[in-house]
Formats: C-alpha cells, sequence, structure tokens
C-alpha cells in the first residue's frame, strides 16, 4: 500500500474516494484562518512516483470510479504535468468517471482558458473552491489573496471551460462588525456565476492559527450560533442562482444541517432556519460533536 504525506485533507464528498497526492501542501498556504498545511511545504511530487501510487491503487481497487488529486491545490501543477496524471489515471481506472481537486482563484486565473478545456476534456470534472467570503475588506483581512471580482471573473472562467464547481462559504468569516457586508457580498459572488455546488460551514479556528489571524484582523469578534444561523438565513435569501445550485450545510463545523436544490427549495430552507431559530440552541447541533 501507498504511503500518504499526512495532514492529509480531502472534501467530504470524497471520503470513499480514491486519493492520490500529486502536491504536498498547499501553492499560497497564506490565509490566516487555515492551519491545514502550515507543517508542509509546498512541493510537486515526481510524476514516477505518482504514477506508482495510482498502479498500486488501482491493483488494490480495480472498480474505483472517482479519484480526487490532493494535496491543497492540485490545480497549481503545470498542465502538461495534469494532463499526463488524467491520462494515467484512465488507462490505470478503467470504470474511471470523475477526477476532482481542491483549486483556487489564483490557479484558475494562471491557466488559459484553453488549458482548463484540455484537463476538462482529459478527465477533470469538478474543482473545489474556497469562496470564504465576497467582501474585499474581509478578504484582505484573512489575507486571501485575491479580491471579489477576481474571485468573479475565476469561477466563471471555469465554468465556461465546462468544469463542475463545488464552492464553499464560511458563516462567521467578518466577525459582527462586518456580517452584514460579509453575507451582502458573498451572496453576489454565487448570483454572478454558475457554480453547480455550494455549502456553507463555520468558521472556526485552530489554536496555530489564532495568532496570525487576529493579528490582521484586529477588530475580530467571533459570533454565536444564533448569529452565525441569522447569517445563513440572510445568506440563502439574497441568492437568485441563474442555474441549479445544490446546497448542503453539512460540514462537521455547522450547528445545523441543510439541504436543498436552489433556487427551487428557497423558501423551505428558509422555513427550516426559521423553525431552529424559534426554538433556540435544542434544535442546534451539540458543539461536543462538532469540529473543524
Amino acid at each position: 500500500m501507498i504511503e500518504y504525506s499526512y495532514p492529509l485533507y480531502r472534501p467530504p464528498a470524497e471520503a470513499d474516494n480514491i486519493i492520490i497526492q500529486a502536491t504536498y501542501g498547499c501553492s499560497y498556504n497564506n490565509c490566516t484562518f487555515c492551519s491545514m498545511y502550515k507543517t508542509k511545504s509546498f512541493e510537486v511530487r515526481a510524476i514516477e512516483d505518482v504514477f506508482n501510487d495510482v498502479e498500486t491503487l488501482a491493483h488494490s481497487y480495480p472498480d474505483a470510479r472517482k479519484v480526487f488529486l490532493a494535496d491543497g491545490d492540485a490545480l497549481a501543477l503545470d498542465t502538461e504535468y495534469l494532463l499526463k496524471l488524467l491520462k494515467h489515471l484512465k488507462q490505470s481506472f478503467v470504470k474511471l468517471r470523475r477526477v476532482s481537486l481542491y483549486a483556487s482563484a489564483q490557479n484558475i486565473l494562471n491557466k488559459s482558458t484553453q488549458d482548463l478545456q484540455l484537463l476538462r476534456e482529459n478527465g477533470l470534472n469538478l474543482i473545489y473552491y474556497g469562496v470564504e467570503t465576497g467582501s474585499d475588506i474581509v478578504l484582505k483581512k484573512i489575507t486571501k489573496g485575491v479580491n471579489q471580482s477576481e474571485i468573479i471573473e475565476s469561477l466563471n472562467k471555469a465554468s465556461d471551460a465546462g468544469l463542475k464547481i463545488s464552492a464553499t462559504v464560511i458563516l462567521g468569516m467578518g466577525g459582527t462588525k462586518y456580517s452584514d457586508e460579509h453575507i451582502i457580498e458573498s451572496s453576489k459572488i454565487i448570483n454572478a456565476t454558475r457554480i453547480n455546488y455550494l455549502s456553507t460551514l463555520q468558521l472556526g479556528l485552530e489554536e496555530d492559527a489564532k495568532e496570525k489571524f487576529y493579528k490582521h484582523f484586529k477588530d475580530f469578534e467571533m459570533l454565536g450560533d444564533i448569529e452565525l444561523l441569522q447569517e445563513q438565513k440572510k445568506f440563502i435569501q439574497l441568492l437568485n442562482p441563474t442555474n441549479k445550485i445544490i446546497f448542503r450545510s453539512n460540514h462537521a463545523s455547522n450547528a445545523l444541517h441543510l439541504a436543498g436544490n436552489l433556487p427551487r427549495e428557497k423558501e423551505r430552507l428558509i422555513q427550516e432556519l426559521d423553525n431552529a431559530l424559534s426554538v433556540g440552541e435544542m434544535a442546534f447541533i451539540p458543539s461536543m460533536f462538532r469540529g473543524f
């Protein structure tokens, strides 16, 4: 069996799928709220070593249909490298139906539209994309490295190339001071793009991230569960997507799990939030069962 470099992360939807580490760490790794790859330096693995892992896993799981390329943002890899890897995956997993990876605005904007289309044509189907917030003020405070217009541009560039997009927004990212702006500006991004999947999760800060986070975000005050669900309600109210979006708030950090299709089930989702808010904390998932 192969040896992974830990810590190893993958989206919840990839829990039962093949994971291939094409890179170690995150090519940007400067977001103040995130401690996922702080113990790792970004490294591109030798493609021969990655091929060996592919062949080992294909031998053990010959019927695998889905592969996730790790670590933090494998779309940072050169297009030529990714094309070779995608072709090898297709040869090795004869039933392969989907290849996915994490991607950032920077990754997408650094590639040409032709490159993205080539990747799609060779089997890259889905990208996981952290929007986090649409507020330019908050994006700067969390040192995300991009602004709202660049997020919109990159998401539309990816969807124009035929890539499916699973995006996340983090409730509470603006703290108490920028709560309204965070939600209003985040909804603008969703309404101006054509993502396929949308998830919300609640902000959680690991101990090793707090010092850097508060250094850049000096006026930050954490929201409580009630305030976070009020943000959730306002966010959904403001969403008017032009296409069908599968919405989930089933991340382990969430106080309330929601699921539905937007815009069709928008009113039902709002009603579920109203019901939970009227009951209060008794309706929430206990904090001891949550994590980030």
